[in-house]
């Protein structure tokens, strides 16, 4: 059984990061195989395949538009942009934890079998997510210039949130994945709580009706949100990052990061016995 209060032990004297670093760069040519596999596999019996990737959160757009446009979108002619671009980050940190979940117990006849260091599934799981989401973003560039979106010099600061998400995503992938391993049930949990947090990130509703409330809390420790609201401020709204958010979420993402690490790699041994 997994021990909460075992996680960290002694991780620090035990944990060599000149070996993991030099055992992570001699199976890059391996990682690039998992993640050119998983995007495969993505649109395996497909017909329409990749083009997939950009066809979806178009018609999520639309739908969302003329869904909730006349009551969230006042008239916005830019409406169709926010949402999109809620849609997207969210899409990706969704997909990514739900596949980071799996990558360790859905990989288990080659774990048994062949010896690859196992965060390795993690992150090809977490990194082939990433490119599908950066294809996607060709989406907002057509429907930016349709709706002409002027962009401005604080498009460049876009990549900031993204890094941040990324981040974020990856850390959760590695706790996840670490607990699903032992309690299988966490998949279904973790379905219930990625379906709050898409309520709770403001996909297709503006936020200041919330906060107008006092429940404005909720954005503010949720640091999905936080990078879609800083993305939104980069592409749409032309104003560059906010610094609190980037500070906040950034804090999050990597506590979150340095636990998952940290967790992974004490109960990795581990895994053999329950996968």
């Amino acid at each position: 059984m997994l021990l909460f209060t075992d996680i960290f032990g002694k991780y620090g004297e035990n944990m060599d990061l000149i070996r993991y670093q030099k055992n992570f760069f001699r199976y890059k040519y391996l990682l690039f195989e998992l993640v050119k596999k998983n995007i495969k596999l993505k649109y395996r019996r497909s017909y329409l395949g990749i083009l997939w990737t950009l066809i979806e959160p178009l018609l999520t757009m639309m739908v969302l538009t003329l869904v909730f446009g006349k009551f969230f979108g006042r008239g916005d002619r830019q409406f169709p942009i926010y949402v999109l671009c809620g849609r997207l980050l969210f899409s990706f940190f969704s997909s990514g934890t739900k596949g980071g979940l799996k990558a360790v117990s859905g990989n288990a006849s080659m774990i048994k079998k062949v010896y690859v260091p196992k965060y390795i599934y993690v992150i090809s799981s977490v990194l082939s997510d990433f490119i599908t989401f950066l294809i996607s973003l060709i989406v907002l560039v057509g429907v930016g210039i349709v709706l002409r979106v002027q962009p401005t010099f604080y498009i460049f600061q876009a990549v900031i949130p993204l890094l941040i998400l990324f981040i974020f995503t990856f850390g959760c992938s590695m706790i996840l994945s670490t607990f699903n391993v032992f309690f299988r049930d966490i998949e279904y949990i973790w379905s219930v709580v990625v379906f709050l947090l898409h309520y709770a990130s403001a996909i297709f509703y503006q936020t200041d009706r919330i906060i107008d409330t006092g429940n404005g809390w909720v954005f503010d420790v949720n640091p999905v949100y936080m990078c879609i609201a800083n993305f939104r401020n980069t592409i749409l709204y032309g104003t560059g990052v906010d610094v609190n958010y980037c500070m906040v979420s950034g804090a999050i993402a990597l506590v979150t990061f340095v636990f998952g690490i940290a967790l992974f790699i004490r109960q990795q041994d581990k895994f053999i016995l329950y996968v």
